[in-house]
C-alpha cells in the first residue's frame, strides 16, 4: 500500500494507531485531576481568567467552563438539550456514487461507524465544544486480519491541548517533549471539533465565555437570596418581660426566643411572653428571583436561540412546537459535526481499508423541521369543506398515523354517504323498490355539482397561486371565501330544501 497522508499532507504511521497518545498521567504534564476556580469567583478573577485565555493560556478557563456545567442546573440542562437534539438522531450513510464499490464502502461505514455502540456518545463528546470552544476525541483503532475499525472513542480533557503560538489555530498536544508549543497530533488518530459560534480564534467561541459573567452574577444572587431567607424567612421573635424580672429571667427569655425557631418549643414564666412579627412585607425577595430568572432566560437564549421553556411561563405545547432548540441552530450543529466526522473518521477508515478514493461516503444527521400539525389539519378541513380534495394517506402522515388494513379495528368519524347508484341487477321476478324522494332530490342537486364547484375551486386556486407560504394562504382564505361565486350554490340549496319541505308536507298530509 502507498504511503497514506492525512488531510494536512502528514504521513500516517499505522503502527501508532493502536497506541494511545493523549492519555493522562499521574506525574506528567497531562493530569486527570484539576483544582477549582469557580469557588469564590470574583469579577477581577474572572477578568484575569478570560485575559489569560486570550493570550493562549486556556487551563483556568477550561476548568471554569467544566465547573459551570457542574454547578448550574439550568446551564447544564439547556446545554444538554442542544447536544441531545443532534446525538438523538439516527445517522444515515450516503454512498459517494451508485457503483458497486461505492455501495460496498458505504455499507462498511454504516456497519463500523454509524451503527457503532458508542456513536451517540461520540456525538455528545464532539458537542462538548459548544461550551468550551473545541473538543478532542482520540480514536482507539483495532485491527483484525482483514480490516481496521474504530474500537472505542475516547474523549480527552481539553486541558491536555493547546494552540500553536504562531497562528493560534493549530491544535497541539501538551507534552513534556515541547512544553512551550506542544507536539503535533498523530494523523488519523484524533477527531477534533470546533464550535463555529462566531468568527475568530476557536478558543474564544465557546458558550462558557459568553455566559460566564451572568453565571457569576447568578452565583452572587443565590448567595444573597439564601442570606435574605435566613434573616427574614422566619418571623421576628420578640420577648417581653416586666420590670420585676431579674437578669437570670432575662437570660432565660433570651435563650427561649433564640431557640424557638429551631426547637419550636420554649418554657417561660407567666410574667413573660413571646410575640411573633412577620418579616418585611416588601418585594425585596423578588429582586433576587427576578435577577436569577433573567440570567437563566439570557442563558437559554444564548444556548438554544430562544427562551421557550417552562422557566418563563411558556406552555409545554409551545416548547414542543419550537422543538426546544431553534431549527437553524440544530441544523448548523448537525452539519458541522458531520463535516468533521467525514474528515477525521470516515476518510481515515476508508483509506485504511479500501485505499484513497476520489470521493467518500457521507454520514448524514438530518434534523426535521417541526410542523404545526394542528394548523395544517385545521386548514385542510377548512379547504375540504369548500370542496378541495386531499389524499387521506398524506393527512395521516402529518399525524404519523398509518393507513388501516383489513382486519384492523378502526376509529372513524362520520361515515361516507351511501352511493345513490343502482348498479346491482334485479331479479326478473323481483320488483324494484319504490324510488326514495330524498334520493331523487339529492341526485337532482348533485347533477350540477361540476358547475357549482368550478367557480369556488377557481377562487381557491387563485389564492394558492398568489400565496407565498402556507401561513400566507391561511391569511387569504377568509377574504377568498367572501368573494366566491356562491349564488348558484345558494340557489341549488334553496330549491332542494323547498322540494324536501313540500315532500314532507305531502307525506304528513
Amino acid at each position: 500500500m502507498a504511503q497514506l497522508l492525512d488531510q494536512y499532507g502528514n504521513p500516517v504511521r499505522t503502527q501508532a494507531l493502536t497506541r494511545p497518545q493523549a492519555e493522562p498521567g499521574l506525574t506528567g504534564i497531562r493530569q486527570a485531576w484539576s483544582g477549582t476556580v469557580a469557588s469564590g469567583l470574583t469579577p477581577a478573577q474572572l477578568a484575569g481568567i478570560l485575559r489569560a485565555c486570550d493570550e493562549g493560556d486556556l487551563e483556568q478557563y477550561l476548568i471554569l467552563a467544566e465547573e459551570m456545567e457542574e454547578r448550574d442546573p439550568h446551564y447544564q440542562s439547556v446545554l444538554g438539550i442542544r447536544k441531545r437534539v443532534i446525538s438523538g438522531v439516527a445517522p444515515t450513510v450516503k454512498a459517494a456514487a451508485d457503483s458497486a464499490q461505492d455501495k460496498k464502502i458505504a455499507e462498511a461505514v454504516r456497519a463500523e461507524i454509524a451503527e457503532h455502540d458508542g456513536f451517540s456518545d461520540l456525538i455528545e463528546d464532539m458537542l462538548d465544544a459548544l461550551g468550551k470552544g473545541f473538543s478532542v476525541i482520540e480514536i482507539d483503532w483495532a485491527r483484525s486480519a482483514s480490516r481496521w475499525k474504530p474500537d472505542e472513542f475516547l474523549h480527552r480533557d481539553p486541558r491536555f491541548f493547546q494552540f500553536d503560538r504562531d497562528t493560534g489555530r493549530e491544535l497541539r498536544l501538551r507534552d513534556e517533549a515541547n512544553p512551550a508549543d506542544g507536539i503535533a497530533l498523530e494523523p488519523f488518530k484524533f477527531i477534533t471539533h470546533f464550535a463555529k459560534l462566531k468568527s475568530g480564534m476557536p478558543f474564544r467561541a465557546g458558550l462558557a465565555r459568553l455566559v460566564a459573567f451572568g453565571w457569576m452574577c447568578k452565583s452572587y444572587t443565590l448567595k444573597d437570596w439564601m442570606a435574605f431567607i435566613e434573616t427574614y424567612g422566619l418571623p421576628l421573635r420578640i420577648g417581653r418581660y416586666d420590670g420585676q424580672a431579674t437578669s437570670q429571667d432575662v437570660q432565660t427569655l433570651f435563650r427561649a426566643v433564640a431557640n424557638i425557631g429551631t426547637d419550636a418549643a420554649a418554657v417561660i414564666p407567666d410574667s413573660m411572653k413571646i410575640e411573633f412579627v412577620d418579616g418585611p412585607s416588601t418585594t425585596s425577595d423578588k429582586i433576587f428571583e427576578n435577577l436569577a430568572r433573567y440570567i437563566d432566560e439570557q442563558t437559554s437564549k444564548a444556548v438554544l436561540g430562544q427562551t421557550m421553556t417552562s422557566d418563563n411561563g411558556s406552555s409545554q405545547a409551545q416548547a414542543n412546537v419550537h422543538n426546544e432548540v431553534r431549527h437553524d441552530i440544530a441544523s448548523a450543529d448537525a452539519t458541522a459535526v458531520t463535516k468533521r466526522l467525514s474528515r477525521d473518521l470516515v476518510k481515515p477508515f476508508v483509506d485504511l481499508n479500501f485505499g484513497v478514493q476520489d470521493a467518500y461516503p457521507k454520514i448524514l444527521i438530518e434534523i426535521a423541521e417541526p410542523e404545526d400539525t394542528k394548523a395544517i389539519i385545521e386548514g385542510a378541513v377548512s379547504l375540504m369543506s369548500q370542496g378541495v380534495r386531499f389524499k387521506a394517506s398524506e393527512l395521516r402522515g402529518k399525524l404519523k398515523f398509518t393507513d388501516p388494513v383489513e382486519g384492523d379495528e378502526v376509529a372513524s368519524g362520520v361515515p361516507a354517504a351511501p352511493s345513490t347508484a343502482r348498479n346491482h341487477a334485479l331479479a326478473l321476478n323481483q320488483q324494484a323498490p319504490a324510488s326514495d324522494p330524498i334520493d331523487e332530490i339529492e341526485a337532482e342537486m348533485m347533477a350540477d355539482w361540476q358547475e357549482v364547484a368550478d367557480g369556488m375551486l377557481s377562487a381557491i386556486e387563485t389564492a394558492l397561486e398568489d400565496a407565498g407560504s402556507y401561513e400566507d394562504l391561511l391569511a387569504k382564505l377568509p377574504e377568498t371565501i367572501k368573494h366566491m361565486p356562491t349564488a348558484l350554490v345558494v340557489d341549488t340549496l334553496v330549491k332542494g330544501m323547498f322540494k324536501a319541505r313540500v315532500t314532507g308536507d305531502q307525506k304528513d298530509g
